[in-house]
């Protein structure tokens, strides 16, 4: 096919519209820059522009501090708070590979399971249950190891579910059970176990072992874009009796993400500081608490809000249209001048 069969540019000759070799080769080459300029403009249309913005977080009822002369108040609010208008999930999955579930125990604000006050709290099917790791779990729990026996994860435990939360500070811990502790202090500082009353030894005469892996810990939805500080973790008692306290501090800022196209979400981004506490330090401390783990965490007052947001459709649409009549109108007049200049210059040589 000949060159001059895409010329778009005819210049009027005698009554009819001639097509030339050089005008075939400027309509290609203003047909070719367009084309870029187009793919160039559908880039950047697609690229997302994120705005963050930083604003007081909602303020949470309480019903203890409700208006006593209002009693409708403070019924609506309790009606918000059992309906979970003001609490959000948490999500717990942890395995101790090296404790069994009967010498296990966990609590969220002072309240365990050992004396029922925690399945008080949070019932069924908002609530923690101790099982068995699997062979994963218990893969993940002691490293990976090629040369690790499956069959010793019954010597092991595993605690996950999911409660329901108010949005205020708290403490969870889980931990090793205040009599399983007892016992095994008491056989190392009398040689008997003087709690167990006829009970073997769950321990057999050493300290637990509270080496635990953290699966995952949530609090509500998960801000999408981040990673979640506190997934596939695990903390390692190295220090030859096996026993610490692994103590976890997080920072919660609620977080409204909102993609184009879609709803907003309500989500949390976490910051998470942690260190290990020695049985030494617990000891000249007189702490209470049990070793294992311990995750304390709080709400920022200040919230953030993420909007990914694209150019307006019908922007696009416009500078798709000005890019392709811009670049064949500037074209047409280049080569109309480039042409005419050519004419003159031609009958002044002759």
């Amino acid at each position: 096919m000949a060159l001059r069969s895409f010329d778009a540019f005819a210049k009027p000759v005698d009554g009819v519209r001639e097509r030339s070799v050089t005008g075939g080769f400027i309509t290609l080459f203003a047909s070719a820059t367009a084309a870029i300029l187009l793919v160039s403009q559908l880039f950047i249309y697609l690229q997302v522009e994120t705005r963050h913005s930083m604003h007081l977080a909602h303020s949470v009822p309480s019903i203890i501090f409700s208006d006593k002369g209002s009693k409708n108040n403070a019924a609506a609010a309790r009606k918000l708070l059992v309906a979970g208008q003001y609490h959000i999930p948490l999500k717990l999955h942890v395995t101790f590979p090296h404790l069994q579930c009967n010498s296990l125990d966990y609590s969220h604000d002072g309240n365990d399971s050992s004396s029922g006050k925690f399945e008080h709290y949070h019932s069924k099917p908002y609530t923690f249950t101790k099982r068995i790791p699997t062979n994963e779990e218990y893969k993940k729990a002691v490293g990976n190891n090629k040369n690790s026996d499956t069959n010793k994860r019954r010597e092991g435990c595993t605690v996950s579910g999911t409660i329901h939360i108010p949005r205020v500070g708290g403490t969870l811990s889980v931990s090793v059970s205040a009599d399983a502790w007892r016992r095994a202090t008491s056989v190392l500082a009398f040689g008997v176990d003087m709690m167990g009353q006829g009970n073997a030894d769950p321990f057999q005469g050493h300290l637990p072992n509270v080496t635990h892996y953290i699966h995952e810990v949530t609090f509500g939805l998960p801000f999408p874009p981040g990673k979640n500080p506190l997934q596939d973790c695990a903390h390692v008692m190295d220090n030859g009796s096996g026993v610490a306290l692994a103590n976890v501090a997080v920072k919660l800022v609620p977080t409204t993400y909102k993609r184009t196209f879609h709803s907003a979400m309500e989500t949390y981004q976490a910051s998470v500081s942690r260190h290990i506490v020695q049985p030494a330090t617990l000891a000249s401390q007189r702490s209470m608490l049990l070793p294992g783990l311990t995750i304390t965490y709080d709400f920022t007052p200040l919230a953030v809000r993420h909007v990914e947001k694209r150019e307006n459709v019908f922007v696009f649409l416009s500078s798709l249209a000005q890019i392709v009549g811009g670049v064949f109108v500037t074209v047409s007049l280049v080569s109309g001048c480039l042409v005419n200049s050519a004419q003159a210059v031609a009958k002044k040589m002759d």
